[in-house]
């Protein structure tokens, strides 16, 4: 069995699925509503509250890429925190700027839940338990 650090159990795998949807969802949303960016837009207080949370998540991602301790739980997290960083991307150049961050972002966040799903069958199947006699 693969040797997880952070996704060590299925019930964390399955809270981080939970997030990846949820987030998936969002980057969905983002089609509907374009993003000027703060370097185009007039910079409201929510643009830069958004890139505050965008800078703290990625960074957080980032962290937890290198503390994994397998390649899928490697892959994973950096699927989520490349998803994060396109979105700060985006939140910061805007659409017409850097208009293929939005689709970047349904991508990584898609790959990210195929992976996922992948860590959570690896918690799923029956462990061999060893026979000594």
């Amino acid at each position: 069995m693969d040797d997880f650090g952070v996704l060590n159990s299925r019930k964390r795998v399955v809270i981080a699925l939970v997030h990846s949807f949820f987030f998936l969802g969002i980057a969905l949303h983002g089609f509907v509503s374009p993003k000027a960016g703060i370097m185009r837009g007039a910079g409201a207080v929510g643009d830069l509250v958004l890139i505050g949370i965008y800078l703290v998540v990625a960074s957080i991602l980032a962290w937890l890429v290198t503390i994994s301790c397998c390649p899928r739980e490697r892959v994973y997290f950096a699927l989520c925190a490349s998803s994060a960083t396109f979105g700060l991307l985006r939140a910061i150049l805007g659409d017409s700027a850097l208009p293929v961050a939005q689709y970047m972002r349904v991508i990584m966040l898609s790959s990210a839940v195929v992976v996922g799903f992948l860590i959570l069958r690896n918690f799923s199947r029956p462990i061999r338990e060893a026979v000594s006699h």
